[in-house]
C-alpha cells in the first residue's frame, strides 16, 4: 500500500482521509494557462498530491510576471523559459511523486483531444473567453468537468462546470464578448491577492471533484473584490431561461477546426500571435545565424527571440509564433515571413 506520510495534515482531515487522499493520487487533471490563476492551482494541486498534473501554457515569461504568478522567480525571466517548462521544474522540486507533464502549446480545436482527452478534470487558468468557451465545449462533448476563473483589477468570478448539469459557461454569458468590451490584466492591471483568492476557490473544487465529494461542490457563481472585501454568491441560470446549443443539442461551434485562425491579435498586449500549418521543427541556430547581421537574436532549447526596432519576436519549436510591436495581423505576418519562414 502506498505511504501518504506527507500528506499527514491532508488526511486527517474528515473531508479527505486516506481513501480521498488514494483518489488524489489516481487522478489526473489539466490545467490551462500557467499565469496568476494556474501557477496558484498548480502549486495548491502538487502539494496536495494530485497524482498527474497537466501543465499547458502558450507564453514565456516576462519581468511583469514575478508580480503575481507565484512558481517562478528573476532567473525563469532571464532564461526566458515558457512558463510550461519553469513551472515543471518547480513542482518536481515541491512534489517528486506527483507527475508533471509540460506542454508549450495553445489549446485549439485541432489539439484540444491531443491536450485533455485523457483527464479527469480541467482548470481554467486562461485569460481570454474564446479559449474558455472552447473549454466549455469540450469539457460537454467529452464529459469532462472543468472550473472557471477570472481576476482582473481587485475583482474575481469562479464557477464549476458539470457537462450533465448545466448550466454551462456558455449558458451564463452568451457569446464571446466584443474586444472592445472585454478588460485584461495587461490593460487595466490586477492585484495578485485576488487572483490567488480565486486560484484557491478553483483548487478547493477540484479536491471536492477528486476526492470523491462532488455532492459537496458549490455550485454558485462566487465574485470577489478583495479591495473592498465584498464577496457575492449567485444562484446561476439559463441566459434568458434557455440553456445553450451544446446544452441543449450538442452543438459545440468552438470545436470546429474550420473556425481557426492562422493569425490572432491578443487583446490588451498590443501583440499577434502567429500558428503555422502543418508545425515545424525549427533550427534555431540556423535561423540565428542567417539574422545574425539583420537582428538581435537569442536562443534557448524551447524559443528564440528575434528583435527588430520597434518588434520584438518569439518563436517556438513548432513554428508558433507571438510578434509584439503591433496588432495588425497583416503587419505580424509579413514580419513572420521576412525572418522565420523565409
Amino acid at each position: 500500500m502506498k505511504e501518504y506520510s506527507r500528506y499527514h495534515r491532508q488526511i486527517i482531515l474528515k473531508e479527505i482521509g486516506r481513501e480521498g487522499q488514494r483518489r488524489l493520487d489516481q487522478s489526473r487533471i489539466a490545467i490551462v494557462g500557467l499565469g496568476a490563476l494556474g501557477s496558484v492551482s498548480a502549486n495548491l494541486l502538487a502539494r496536495a498530491g494530485v497524482g498527474t498534473i497537466r501543465l499547458i501554457d502558450r507564453d514565456f515569461l516576462e519581468l511583469t510576471s514575478l508580480q503575481r504568478q507565484v512558481l517562478y522567480d528573476e532567473e525563469d525571466v532571464t532564461l526566458s523559459l515558457p512558463k510550461a517548462v519553469a513551472a515543471a521544474r518547480k513542482l518536481e522540486k515541491i512534489n517528486s511523486e506527483v507527475r508533471i507533464q509540460a506542454h508549450i502549446a495553445d489549446i485549439r480545436a485541432s489539439t484540444a483531444d491531443e491536450l485533455l482527452g485523457d483527464v479527469d478534470l480541467i482548470i481554467d487558468g486562461t485569460d481570454n473567453f474564446e479559449t474558455r468557451f472552447l473549454l466549455n465545449d469540450y469539457s460537454l462533448s467529452r464529459k469532462i468537468p472543468w472550473i472557471y476563473g477570472g481576476a482582473v483589477r481587485t475583482e474575481g468570478m469562479s464557477y464549476v462546470v458539470f457537462p450533465d448539469d448545466p448550466p454551462c459557461l456558455r449558458c451564463l454569458f452568451g457569446g464571446t464578448p466584443l474586444q472592445d468590451e472585454m478588460q485584461t490584466c495587461d490593460q487595466v492591471g490586477i492585484l495578485a491577492p485576488v487572483a490567488h483568492l480565486i486560484a484557491s476557490f478553483q483548487a478547493t473544487e477540484a479536491i471536492k471533484i477528486l476526492a470523491g465529494h462532488r455532492d459537496r461542490v458549490d455550485r454558485r457563481l462566487w465574485k470577489v473584490d478583495v479591495w473592498s472585501r465584498q464577496f457575492k454568491s449567485i444562484t446561476v441560470e439559463h441566459l434568458q431561461n434557455l440553456p445553450c446549443s451544446g446544452c441543449s443539442s450538442d452543438d459545440f461551434p468552438y470545436l470546429r477546426s474550420e473556425s481557426e485562425n492562422k493569425s490572432l491579435a491578443l487583446c490588451g498586449r498590443n501583440a499577434v500571435q502567429i500558428y503555422q500549418y502543418p508545425e515545424m521543427n525549427l533550427n534555431f541556430r540556423l535561423i540565428a545565424e542567417k539574422l545574425s547581421d539583420q537582428a538581435e537574436v537569442s536562443f534557448n532549447p524551447y524559443l528564440m527571440n528575434i528583435r527588430i526596432p520597434s518588434y520584438e519576436i518569439t518563436v517556438f519549436k513548432n513554428g508558433r509564433a507571438i510578434i509584439r510591436g503591433t496588432e495588425d495581423t497583416g503587419r505580424a505576418r509579413s514580419l513572420y515571413q521576412q525572418y522565420v519562414a523565409a
